[in-house]
């Protein structure tokens, strides 16, 4: 059985804990990622840091796949939107401490109608067993 993707469920967690200390969290970007919209001028080696505090977001929304914001660049507000995907790591910036993500594997292929009935001719039916 394939599941969805942990990261979205672990960066809010780790987002919360950030927060919930009191600390500014901080996320680095892989800006070249497909979908990712950031201020390109602020790109670094293909990446970005950004700070996601509370008081340096507005209109802060977060789903399984992407987060999207607006923040203030050189005093000019712009839409922020990243793919969860492109989100490389997300810590503190007053001590480090957070997680670097691992890269994500891609999703795996739909079987083939001639796998699914290979698989469903070798399922074996559930059955109970006495253990003495």
């Amino acid at each position: 059985m394939t599941m969805t993707s942990s990261r979205p469920y672990i960066f809010r967690a780790i987002y919360d804990w950030i927060v919930d200390n009191g600390l500014t969290p901080y996320i680095l970007v892989n800006a070249a990622a497909s979908g990712a919209h950031v201020p390109q001028e602020f790109v670094d080696g293909g990446r970005i840091v950004l700070n996601i505090g509370p008081r340096a977001v507005h209109q802060w929304r977060q789903d399984n796949n992407t987060l999207s914001f607006s923040a203030r660049f050189n005093g000019q507000s712009r839409d922020i939107s990243i793919p969860l995907r492109a989100v490389l790591a997300i810590y503190a910036r007053e001590n480090g401490k957070g997680m670097v993500f691992d890269k994500e594997e891609p999703e795996p292929e739909s079987p083939t109608p001639e796998e699914k009935s290979k698989a469903s001719s070798k399922a074996r039916r559930p059955s109970l067993q006495i253990v003495k």
